[in-house]
Order: structure tokens, then C-alpha cells, then sequence
């Protein structure tokens, strides 16, 4: 008999194996996508209500969000196709993304500070003007 164990170990000899990836990543994959367009809709509606029926604040407001909306759909449909590719490649995940949704959320902060800095601004020289305006059109003798 010998006296070498029935399984023997190779030195650093790897085998490979085809990673299969089940049909639920791509469903996945589609339906994040499909999320993301969503919520490009609704930015998209929302800056379409701003334009229609806001005043000068409100149309720079929806140019923002018609610009973030339209950033946001591209980086959607760049996502799905690395993703898909990366499916159908047999690639190994991770398929997430974090620097992305990070971006919209410091975007989508900055332009709510904006519009929240504008109408404070613009609320206020409107009263600036009309204090002025009425300190001036007002009758000498009555004032104390």
C-alpha cells in the first residue's frame, strides 16, 4: 500500500467553473431601471406644473428639476446596460451602485436649497419695496 492519502491536494492549480446567473438578477436589473424612470416622471411632472403655473422663481426652479430629471434618465439607462452586460457576461457582482444615488441626493439638496434661497430673497425685496413705497406715499402729518 501506499502510503500517500487517497486525495491529494494540487499546488495552486484552480479550476474553473461558468458562473450561472439566475433569470431574477436581469428581472432585477429591469425593474431598478424601471424604478429610476419613475421617479424621472415625477421630477419631470413636477418641474412641468412649476412651469405652467409658477412665476420667474418658479420657471428657473423647473428648469433645475427638468435638468436633474433628464441627468437622472441618463445615468438610469448607462446603469441598466453596464449591469446588463455585466449579466450576461457571467460577471460576478456586485452589481450596486453607490456613487450615483449619492449625487442625486447632493443635487436634489442643493437645488431645493436654491429655490428656497430665491423665493426668500425675492420675498424679501418685495418687501423692501413695498415698505419703501409706502413710506413714501404716506401722509407726513399722520406719521408720530
Amino acid at each position: 500500500m501506499s502510503t500517500q492519502p487517497l486525495l491529494q491536494r494540487t499546488a495552486a492549480k484552480r479550476i474553473a467553473l461558468p458562473v450561472k446567473v439566475e433569470p431574477k438578477v436581469a428581472f432585477a436589473n429591469e425593474r431598478t431601471f424601471l424604478s429610476w424612470l419613475h421617479f424621472t416622471v415625477v421630477l419631470g411632472g413636477l418641474a412641468v406644473g412649476l412651469l405652467n403655473f409658477g412665476d420667474r422663481v418658479g420657471k428657473i426652479s423647473a428648469a433645475m428639476f427638468s435638468f436633474v430629471a433628464m441627468a437622472v434618465m441618463v445615468y438610469a439607462l448607462y446603469t441598466y446596460h453596464w449591469r446588463a452586460s455585466s449579466i450576461r457576461q457571467g460577471g460576478r457582482g456586485p452589481y450596486d451602485d453607490r456613487v450615483g444615488p449619492t449625487i442625486l441626493c447632493i443635487a436634489l439638496l442643493g437645488m431645493f436649497s436654491a429655490v428656497s434661497v430665491m423665493n426668500y430673497l425675492t420675498s424679501a425685496i418685495a418687501a423692501i419695496v413695498a415698505n419703501f413705497i409706502l413710506r413714501f406715499t404716506a401722509d407726513p402729518e399722520l406719521s408720530p
